[in-house]
Formats: structure tokens, C-alpha cells, sequence
């Protein structure tokens, strides 16, 4: 079986930077960051403020669709010191974090679940982006 071809990804050069000092820190030590650090490899880089205002940056809010049971749920995407055990606000660091890191709204992701499972998820809104409200510099 192939696997799918993931989405394009957009990231801002002031995102890139602070999540590539956070990859050399020792916070991320432990932590399998190969995903992450692969999404940083594909991403086409632009300027803050030429950030696209449909794209998932780092402390942007986002409602997702798990496709395989329909559930939504709001989430913001911000750096591990700012995840503080909310189930609402989830780390760059996690696997779900890397990969909506970069998305569009509309675009579908598959997203591995423990056990070996994986589920499919949609960026259905956009529903606040630093970059789209002029905060080019949180």
C-alpha cells in the first residue's frame, strides 16, 4: 500500500526559526521529532506578512474533522511552554501539532492513533491566524 501524498504546507520564516531553536533544545531531547522536523524540510517559507490567511501558523486557532466519525473540535497549535495540559491547546510538539502545522483550510490529513489505527483529519476553519490579525510578531 502507498502511502498518501501529504498536503502542500505554507510557514512563516519567524515560525520556521522558533521551531527550528526549539528542535535544538533540550526539550525536545526526548521527544521523536522527525515528523516535525520533515514538515520544516517540505514547507515552502514565506515573509509573516505574506502568510496566506487560510493557512494553520503557530498560535492560530483551527477547527478540525476527525472524517471517520464526524466529530469537530477547536484547537489552537502553540509552542510546548503555552500547552499547559488544555485539551484545547496543542503543542507543536505532538504529532497532531506537526501535522496541521502549515495546512489550508480544506485539506485532509492522515493522522496515526495508537494501536496502529490512524484517522483522517479536515482543517475545516481558520477561526483566528496571528498573521491574518496583524500580530506578525507573537
Amino acid at each position: 500500500m502507498t502511502r498518501p501524498i501529504p498536503p502542500p504546507i505554507v510557514i512563516s520564516h519567524l515560525d520556521a526559526q522558533r521551531i527550528e531553536a526549539l528542535l535544538d533544545s533540550p526539550q525536545a531531547d526526548a521527544l521523536d521529532t522527525r515528523a516535525l522536523e520533515a514538515e520544516l524540510d517540505r514547507a515552502e517559507r514565506v515573509a509573516p506578512a505574506a502568510m496566506p490567511a487560510d493557512v494553520v501558523s503557530m498560535n492560530s486557532t483551527v477547527r478540525i474533522r476527525d472524517e471517520n466519525n464526524g466529530n469537530t473540535r477547536d484547537i489552537t497549535l502553540v509552542y510546548p511552554r503555552e500547552a499547559n495540559g488544555d485539551p484545547g491547546r496543542v503543542s507543536v510538539l505532538a504529532p497532531i501539532g506537526s501535522a496541521l502545522l502549515g495546512l489550508r483550510v480544506g485539506a485532509t490529513i492522515d493522522w496515526p492513533l495508537p494501536g496502529g489505527r490512524s484517522t483522517r483529519l479536515t482543517v475545516v476553519a481558520l477561526d483566528y491566524q496571528p498573521e491574518a490579525a496583524g500580530d506578525l510578531h507573537r
